[in-house]
């Protein structure tokens, strides 16, 4: 007994020596990927989209406001009142389509980045379990220290297993 715990002490610090860390910079490869840039594009012509349907709408109520003040002094009670309540209303809208066209591309912007960040992660998995790495860490998500000389540096690893250089 005492033998196999001698025998087991000696062993273990020698199965701890052999674990492999890996460590790699995710904004690198999101920035390096196609996807992304595809992605930001789509984005920002989406935003363009969302951004001229608005101004539209606020040019219609800069002119109905102009109309409105433009014929205020001749127009009888109920008329006014109707127009005051169109312009009311088209605030409201624009309101409405402003948020919900900031949520529309939050949830855009969201999925394609998950996309992306799902390929990552799958390309991280398939390199840890060849190069059986025991951990392999983000360098970006605020990790306080990496000592390079522990870890290996796979960024350039995974930029080719996804196809980057």
């Amino acid at each position: 007994m005492k033998k196999l715990l001698i025998l087991v002490l000696f062993i273990a610090p020698l199965s701890l020596c052999a674990q492999k860390f890996g460590h790699f910079n995710s904004a690198d490869i999101i920035q390096a990927m196609p996807e992304y840039k595809t992605s930001q594009e789509e984005l920002q012509k989406l935003q363009k989209q969302y951004e001229d349907e608005i101004k539209a709408m606020q040019d219609e109520l800069t002119r109905k406001s102009q109309e409105y003040e433009k014929d205020k002094a001749t127009l009888p009670d109920n008329i006014k009142q109707r127009r005051e309540q169109e312009m009311q209303e088209l605030y409201g809208r624009i309101q409405q389509t402003s948020q919900d066209d900031q949520q529309a591309l939050q949830k855009a912007s969201g999925e394609k980045m998950q996309a992306i960040a799902d390929k990552v992660k799958t390309a991280v998995k398939a390199i840890g379990d060849a190069g059986g790495y025991v951990y392999i860490m983000d360098v970006t998500s605020g990790i306080p220290f990496i000592s390079e000389k522990l870890s290996t540096d796979i960024t350039a690893e995974l930029k080719k297993k996804l196809g980057l250089q």
